[in-house]
């Protein structure tokens, strides 16, 4: 068998899927671009272990599983990461994601952050 047309496949899958990554700016379709690159990368595994003959038999197979049970958990994170973002921005766009937190959410209960910080070390100390 020649192996070239599922790695021409997994490879235009895998281009396609950061095409996805790096273009979309809504989260789900982000996280449908990453779901393709790991079929990809599952389709170049499984290519692999049929054509090449490999000391530990199947292995290509098995790891194709673990990157299956990896991208379920990985969907289950993500998806709950973008069911929170739309319940607190009612937007799943990527450029509304603030990357870094406000210095308001670091203060102690009177507003002070260096007040707040003391309270955080006091407390560790007990």
């Amino acid at each position: 068998m020649r192996p070239v047309i599922p790695y021409v496949t997994a490879a235009l899958l895998f281009g396609l899927g950061v095409y996805g990554v790096l273009r979309r700016r809504n989260a789900v379709l982000v996280l449908m671009a990453v779901e393709l690159m790991l079929n990809a990368v599952n389709l170049i595994l499984v290519t692999a272990d049929t054509t090449v003959r490999a000391v530990l038999p199947h292995s290509g197979q098995v790891f194709a599983l673990f990157v299956i049970v990896l991208a379920a958990a990985e969907i289950g994170v993500g998806l709950a990461i973008v069911l929170q973002l739309y319940r607190l921005r009612a937007s799943v766009t990527v450029d509304d994601v603030p990357l870094t937190e406000p210095a308001g959410d670091r203060a102690g209960p009177t507003g002070d952050v260096a007040a707040g910080a003391a309270g955080v070390r006091a407390e560790a100390g007990r």
